[in-house]
């Protein structure tokens, strides 16, 4: 009964692994995603990659600080700042005017390779590639699966 008990709960330890490699949970704490999402709503978010993105999806990806983003995209336990947005545009989608001060480098027609674009759904309190331009790629946590009310 004992050898029962521990492969049981060595089972449950490794699918709890497994599912936070896989999902995270981040709580919305500003106003830019109104009315869809509130400050204290959290958001369960599955880790996806770049080529997984499609426009009208909400994603999480991390914030960029005053120096631009640090040395290593994220990766494993979440932690950090976060933004959550409204993917705009990905990878060779038209390049939307509204974010064309914000973008460096010369104007090209089509959003670059390994980029993507954001937008917040209340545009007076948002932070978005109004204001900070493309989104790397590797700078993306997931896409939101779920919202969990506060």
């Amino acid at each position: 009964m004992g050898r029962y008990l521990l492969g049981l709960a060595a089972a449950a330890l490794l699918a709890a692994l497994a599912l936070r490699r896989e999902f995270a949970l981040i709580a919305v704490t500003g106003d830019s995603m109104m009315p869809a999402l509130a400050p204290g709503d959290r958001v369960l978010v599955r880790r996806v990659s770049l080529g997984r993105l499609r426009p009208g999806q909400i994603v999480i990806a991390e914030m960029p600080g005053t120096e631009g983003y640090g040395a290593a995209p994220p990766n494993g336990p979440v932690s950090g700042d976060w933004m959550i947005k409204r993917v705009a545009a990905v990878p060779g989608d038209p390049r939307p005017e509204d974010i064309l001060p914000a973008t460096a480098g010369p104007p090209g027609p089509l959003v670059p390779a390994g980029r993507f674009v954001v937008l917040g759904d209340n545009a007076a309190w948002s932070h978005d590639s109004r204001h900070i331009g493309y989104i790397p790629g590797d700078r993306l946590l997931g896409i939101a699966v779920r919202r969990l009310p506060a």
